[in-house]
């Protein structure tokens, strides 16, 4: 019995693994997202739009469902089509890292905009008439503050992300849902291995919260802070 809550905290490592390259792809995506939808541009802000629009409206599950198989199916449909026999199958965990991160960057994208919309405009029109390039001045004067503003929506998706991570043992990744599962139908025990898992979760969880609690008092210093 032992052996099975061993190889379920082995699998909380790869959940791990999973939620943090999730997570950058997302901030990726997300800073990418917000800078179409601000940028004015119909184009951009018309394929931004609908990245978020689409993702927020469809299911995690069926997202993933569709990358992992759809998108096997494609690669190879295309291979075929260039006249060779080989075949690929696309690795879970590289599957379930671009999905889960493709699906959170659209909330990212919702996130970031809205923090850098609360930045007063002026700033910027100050920065760049103290001859400050567009660059240096979103590093040196928009995102100290989008960090600020973004905190408690991006501490809010951080949150969601890692407990989405679960639906990555459907494609076959063996993380910690997945072995709790395999645990309980061997051993018809599946109450314990399933709360056991639950309170891995509840512990990334409140852990991230602390941490990122502490983060926005950081950045909160010498302004009213509010709850994350």
């Amino acid at each position: 019995m032992n052996s099975y809550y061993v190889a379920i905290l082995q699998g909380s490592v790869l959940t791990i693994g999973v939620s943090l390259c999730a997570l950058l792809v997302s901030i990726v995506l997300g800073l990418l997202g917000a800078a179409a939808k601000l940028s004015g541009r119909p184009v951009l802000v018309a394929l931004s739009s609908t990245y978020t629009t689409v993702i927020r409206g469809v299911p995690d599950l069926v997202v993933m469902l569709l990358v992992f198989y759809g998108g096997t199916i494609g690669i190879n449909h295309l291979l075929e089509l260039s006249g060779s026999k080989k075949t690929v199958d696309i690795n879970p965990f590289l599957a379930g890292v671009l999905t889960i991160g493709f699906i959170y960057g659209a909330y990212m994208t919702e996130t970031f905009r809205g923090a850098i919309l609360s930045i007063p405009k002026g700033q910027m029109e100050a920065a760049w008439a103290f001859g400050m390039g567009r660059i240096r001045a979103f590093m040196r004067i928009t995102a100290p503050q989008m960090v600020r503003y973004a905190l408690p929506g991006f501490t809010n998706n951080w949150l969601v992300l890692i407990k989405s991570t679960a639906l990555v043992s459907l494609i076959g990744l063996k993380e910690m849902t997945y072995l709790s599962k395999q645990a309980s139908a061997a051993t018809r025990s599946p109450f314990e291995f399933f709360l056991f898992s639950a309170a891995l979760f509840l512990i990334y969880t409140s852990v991230s919260l602390f941490v990122l609690r502490k983060v926005n008092a950081r950045y909160s210093l010498g302004t009213k802070r509010g709850e994350l």
